[in-house]
């Protein structure tokens, strides 16, 4: 759930009327694009510099935008990925923004550490499962994030729980309290709970 809740936290700030960019980092698994309804969209060039895409008030930049095909694999080691980042972050005309989300892969490689380098005034949002594995992967993303000297600001709980849209009775599925127990731990702030929703 980090996409959902990167873009619903991205298209939130824009209502506030915050300036806000979302830079779809996850270069093998983008999903940016589909969740803001702008699936298909190519950015423009001015002067070499690439456009980002509006949507719902948001600036989006996404691999997605740039491959003839959407459904087509992408198969880039390190090198690729570092200079695919540092493309987003230089070469896109992100103008005056009071923000900047990236949207990362799972796990702890190659995107986050060059995250790092490129931006070193980072801070994280760490979302997270009530289920043991995906805590599991949690702390280690925290604890790589402490060795690249860049801070969590906080942990979100996603799929905390499902309520009843007819009787109301919430459930939790997945278990109940982990992430808050988890950042606790941790020592981060616990930022919340988000129920599984059903459209």
């Amino acid at each position: 759930g980090k996409s959902s809740v990167t873009v619903n936290m991205a298209a939130a700030m824009a209502a506030d009327g915050v300036r806000v960019g979302l830079l779809d980092a996850d270069i093998y698994g983008h999903s940016g694009p589909r969740m803001l309804g702008v699936e298909g969209s190519h950015p423009t060039i001015v002067e070499r510099m690439i456009m980002p895409v509006p949507a719902h008030g948001v600036k989006l930049i996404s691999t997605e935008m740039f491959k003839p095909d959407r459904d087509a694999p992408i198969a880039w080691r390190g090198p690729m990925l570092h200079r695919a980042l540092q493309q987003f972050l230089s070469d896109v005309f992100w103008g005056d923004l009071d923000v900047l989300l990236l949207d990362l892969p799972p796990g702890t490689g190659d995107v986050a550490i060059s995250l790092a380098q490129f931006l070193p005034s980072a801070e994280i949002i760490v979302v997270t499962t009530p289920q043991q594995v995906s805590l599991a992967d949690s702390r280690r993303a925290i604890r790589m994030y402490e060795k690249l000297n860049i801070p969590a600001l906080g942990v979100v709980e996603n799929m905390s729980y499902y309520e009843c849209p007819q009787c109301h009775h919430t459930s939790n599925i997945f278990g109940h309290g982990g992430g808050e127990t988890m950042a606790e731990q941790m020592g981060v702030p616990f930022l919340g709970r988000l129920p599984i929703y059903e459209p």
